[in-house]
């Protein structure tokens, strides 16, 4: 992407501080099971008087050759240098030794009362025939913290058994009151306003609760961490918004600000224009709903200099038309349209109405023509027909240089048989319309929605994602996505997953309907979309028989 169209300026984030945390967990005929907690020091400078689990600095010794350090074979040299340090660390603020004797035996209380907890640790161990034990210690997860925080940790968490027989006993310097708990029982500690914690803390109580036993915990993470992750923060309803990869705005936070220069707005409304990049412009039409999220959203792409193109701009309302038009400084050269759905195209018309009204300028409305199978009030004809990789660019004369925004259409059909995606050549943006949304999976509505070539236009698309190394996905409902390859392929993941229900179901009831088979199907999807659901059923069911499956 061109730095010049960033919203905000580069800016270095803080520089990363490398720590390791330990869990500690236990098994208990009440709770199920419980992890061990402690408070910091109020005095601390980072998270004072919050509830954390042990843990700390890497220091130069944990990496040392020859130390007295018990591990696994595959173990990496970074993860076994954390992993010491996160059990030394666990020894020196809660007197916990996760330890053995050469014969075997593990440390026990009596072995942690003979160690001085503020002397340096591995003399000690050598004295008494010791060695820390890493074969149970396994990596739970990886976070780094979010660019705009002013101190920042990487900081891989581990897990691992509680040693049987030891006492947790806080130094009473750094850590305090350690306390074994469930973590639901932390996380409603925490809302009642009794626990305090940071937002990686949280959310890891969060997933953890999910695991009814250590068990299966430990089963888990033994084929790699259950999640790597960096926040991103913005404002959402007036107050501070973290979230994670997996979450909606995770990846318009991105696109804003890669550095953390700043925390956007993310309340959706449908009044105000939204700078995605000093080039591309997003304006919601209030149409939300369960078909149309927060909204379809219309993008103008260009600047004051090259004036601009509409995409999508939606349905007719003219409100929402006045306002693009204002957006664009009543300088719109070209109108697309995604496909011919009555939440994308009809608004189109509209805008040209309205850039003749105000300008006298008439801009063409593009597109692809609906399909014989699109239903009536889908019927649309743009002015001029694109064709798969058919270039619309936008010029003009910048001060040092020529400026250019190009558009390259790109032929995707699956959720209408005219449906297009379009690319920001210069920035390696795409426009996926309701091919790719964020927050669901699009419906396909046959005859004029087709599953099978819907799963070879998301081949297609991550084709051109790999060749022109797109990042970001821009849909027509929801918040831009950022990893855009991985998007695909999970989308093409989920997909080819539900065609398997949809298989089963068909196989299990073999003379049944389609409200027989969705019931199967779909059975993990709330009830009242299961008339929506049973489209893309059908859709499943075409490309199945095509196949011969059955």
């Amino acid at each position: 992407m061109r730095a010049q169209y960033d919203i905000y300026p580069a800016r270095a984030p803080a520089p990363l501080l490398d720590a390791a945390t330990l869990l500690l967990v236990r098994s208990t005929p009440s709770q199920g099971w419980e992890l061990l907690m402690t408070r910091r020091s109020a005095q601390a400078s980072f998270v004072p008087g919050g509830y954390v689990f042990p843990g700390g600095g890497l220091d130069a010794q944990d990496a040392q050759e020859g130390l007295p350090v018990l591990t696994r074979p595959a173990m990496p040299a970074a993860q076994r240098q954390a992993a010491i340090a996160a059990v030394r660390e666990t020894f020196e603020e809660m007197g916990l030794l996760l330890a053995v004797h050469a014969d075997g035996r593990p440390a026990t209380q009596a072995d942690v009362d003979a160690l001085d907890r503020r002397a340096a640790l591995w003399p000690q161990l050598l004295a008494r025939g010791l060695q820390l034990d890493l074969r149970g210690v396994w990596l739970l997860a990886h976070w780094t913290a979010d660019p705009c925080v002013p101190k920042r940790f990487a900081v891989p968490f581990f897990i691992a058994l509680a040693p049987q027989g030891q006492m947790a006993v806080a130094d009473e310097s750094e850590q305090f009151e350690p306390v074994w708990v469930a973590p639901q029982q932390a996380l409603q500690q925490h809302a009642d306003g009794h626990m305090p914690m940071i937002y990686p803390t949280l959310r890891t109580l969060e997933r953890l609760a999910a695991y009814p036993e250590t068990a299966a915990l430990l089963a888990a993470v033994q084929t790699g961490p259950l999640w790597r992750s960096m926040p991103r923060s913005g404002r959402l309803g007036g107050k501070e918004y973290r979230c994670m990869e997996n979450e909606a705005a995770y990846g318009e936070l991105a696109l804003l600000c890669p550095d953390g220069q700043a925390q956007p707005v993310l309340d959706w409304q449908s009044t105000q224009v939204v700078a995605l990049r000093q080039n591309v412009l997003r304006l919601t039409a209030p149409n939300e709903g369960v078909m149309t999220g927060p909204g379809t959203n219309s993008y103008l792409i260009g600047e004051a200099t090259t004036g601009f193109i509409a995409i999508d701009p939606g349905p007719s309302d003219a409100q929402h038309i006045e306002r693009l038009l204002v957006a664009a400084g009543a300088d719109i050269r070209a109108i697309v349209c995604t496909h011919s759905h009555p939440d994308h195209a009809p608004g189109a018309w509209l805008l040209q109405a309205l850039c003749e009204e105000k300008t006298g300028v008439k801009p063409r409305v593009h597109g692809l023509p609906s399909g014989p199978g699109a239903p009536a009030h889908s019927h649309f004809v743009p002015d001029q027909s694109l064709q798969n990789k058919e270039l619309l660019t936008l010029a003009g004369k910048g001060e040092n240089a020529k400026i250019t925004h190009t558009l390259q259409a790109l032929h995707t059909p699956g959720h209408a048989s005219n449906h297009l995606c379009l690319l920001l050549v210069e920035d390696g943006l795409l426009f996926t319309g309701d091919h790719i949304l964020n927050g669901s999976t699009t419906i396909i509505n046959p005859p004029d929605g087709n599953m099978a070539q819907y799963l070879q236009s998301l081949a297609y698309l991550d084709a051109v994602c790999t060749e022109h190394q797109v990042q970001f996905l821009l849909p027509a409902h929801g918040y831009v996505l950022g990893q855009a390859r991985q998007v695909i392929a999970q989308l093409t993941a989920h997909r080819l997953a539900r065609e398997a229900k949809v298989l089963a179901a068909m196989r299990q009831v073999p003379h049944g309907t389609p409200t027989d088979w969705v019931a199967l199907a779909y059975a993990d999807t709330p009830q009242a979309l299961w008339p929506l659901a049973q489209r893309s059923l059908l859709a499943h069911a075409e490309r199945i028989e095509a196949l011969g499956l059955l």
